[in-house]
């Protein structure tokens, strides 16, 4: 029975290493790698580059990580939530590259394929495009976009078995089975990790095929990022 349990979030991350770069699944705050993103700020991993679509807030998520200059860069889609990504991104602290949001799930996509690139026509005419090869197809322009290059992908389900299948729930689903064997090792960490042959096969979302180290973590504060409440009668 194949088994990719590990027993701690150090075995987990074992092989990090400064200067590499990292996928990290999650949407806001939502289905964040919490207790991956914990150990590397424990670990004082530096001049590291993260793709993530966001780059969490101030106090969590990633912006731990920026607290402490950790990050050398972002490749983010929307960054608006952390005062200080901003702080760090017009002080030339912190080297950014904003890709759409949709070419960013496909550029992870594609490295999960093993596809090295493909043509969009998001971004044509845009910042986005400059340096990029662009074709027209059926009287419209593509932007030629590379597939990722990541060393450790870091994800995080709702429930896992030890062979590495993944179920996610909900919105924490987003860019977390994009990123799945995007990278040279994937990191899943789970809130329920249950034995090989436990879950319906009907409902898994990501096979451990796209898997290589699977923990349960612990401690998930779940974080509203922005509370709104409607107004009392």
């Amino acid at each position: 029975m194949i088994n990719k349990k590990v027993n701690t979030i150090q075995e987990a991350l074992k092989g990090v290493q400064d200067g590499m770069t990292f996928m990290l699944g999650g949407f806001g705050l939502c289905g964040i790698p919490e207790n991956a993103i914990a150990e590397l700020v424990a670990l004082g991993i530096k001049d590291i580059t993260c793709i993530s679509n966001n780059a969490g807030v101030d106090d969590f998520g990633l912006g731990l990580l920026l607290q402490k200059r950790q990050i050398k860069k972002m490749i983010s889609s929307y960054v608006g939530e952390n005062d200080e990504f901003e702080r760090q991104m017009l002080s030339g602290e912190l080297d950014v590259e904003l890709t759409p949001q949709g070419t960013l799930a496909e550029k992870c996509r594609a490295a999960q394929s093993g596809f090295p690139a493909f043509y969009t026509p998001a971004g044509y005419g845009t910042e986005v495009a400059e340096g990029k090869e662009t074709r027209e197809f059926n009287g419209k322009m593509y932007v030629l976009e590379e597939a990722y290059k990541a060393d450790f992908s870091f994800v995080k389900a709702w429930k896992g078995d030890e062979a590495g299948n993944l179920i996610f729930k909900g919105t924490a689903r987003n860019f977390n089975p994009a990123m799945c064997g995007a990278a040279k090792i994937t990191v899943a960490e789970v809130e329920e990790l249950v034995p090989a042959g436990t879950l319906d096969p009907n409902e898994i979302h990501v096979p451990g095929i796209f898997v290589k180290r699977i923990f349960q973590g612990e401690n998930y504060e779940k974080r509203i990022e922005q509370r709104t409440v409607r107004k009392k009668m």
